[in-house]
């Protein structure tokens, strides 16, 4: 997969969030972008997710760059698995509901088609015996699975993960990373915004650091943690790791 900004400008207020960042990567399966709260992470990620739009600059997903009408967002969107932190579930639709929702309404499946889809994606998360099971009902750790699972029942191009276990217990949080694992070893490309160092460490093929505004440094995994080229990425790793 290969993503580029040239440019890219997104202010809320007086509050610049990313300032004219221009950058490239290309990776197999997953770019993890960590970095300090409030350095851009989730922003960038909705940008690329088609979520927002930048004020100035253009973004550029495997060669064709993300339009700006509405319209062809709607049809972005569709390749886009995305999956936020707090899950998005719609609480008084059970699991099933929610993973079939987005296949009929969005993509206009049928119903038995959807059906079809969403319990072999349920099936692949051990989630099946949950199914009727409204989010309430269902551990942080159930509910994100359910989250992927509804991404990942649209087929996408690729996957869009923001902080995906920043609300989950430790349990929980290895039971989601051990599915974003599987993932990619199922060959779908990942962007994932993370604060789990140890698992953007052995499982990221690219790290990129994103704080005041910009992408300070990327580099694959295992270069970017031992031998931090910049000294802004070196303090970071520092304080984070020290414990």
């Amino acid at each position: 997969m290969r993503v580029a900004l040239d440019g890219v400008t997104k202010a809320f207020g007086t509050n610049r969030v990313l300032d004219a960042v221009t950058f490239e990567a290309e990776f197999d399966h997953t770019l993890a972008l960590i970095g300090p709260s409030g350095g851009g992470k989730s922003t960038l990620l909705r940008l690329l997710a088609g979520l927002d739009i930048p004020d100035s600059g253009s973004l550029f997903v495997n060669g064709a760059e993300l339009p700006q009408d509405e319209g062809a967002l709607r049809r972005y969107r569709r390749r886009a698995g995305i999956v936020f932190q707090a899950y998005n579930l719609f609480p008084h639709l059970s699991a099933l509901e929610n993973v079939l929702l987005p296949l009929t309404r969005v993509h206009q499946l049928s119903r038995p088609a959807a059906l079809e889809r969403a319990d072999g994606v349920l099936r692949r998360f051990q989630l099946e015996e949950h199914a009727f099971k409204q989010p309430a009902l269902l551990s942080g750790g159930q509910r994100q699975r359910v989250a992927i699972a509804r991404a990942l029942a649209t087929d996408p191009d690729f996957l869009l993960l923001d902080e995906p276990t920043s609300a989950l217990d430790p349990e929980m949080t290895a039971e989601v990373l051990d599915v974003i694992v599987e993932l990619k070893e199922s060959g779908t490309p990942i962007i994932l915004v993370t604060h789990e160092m140890g698992f953007a460490r052995r499982s990221a093929d690219l790290v990129a650091f994103v704080s005041h505004g910009g992408i300070q440094e990327c580099a694959p995994a295992a270069e970017f943690f031992s031998t931090p080229r910049s000294a802004e990425t070196k303090r970071f790793l520092e304080k984070i790791l020290k414990y």
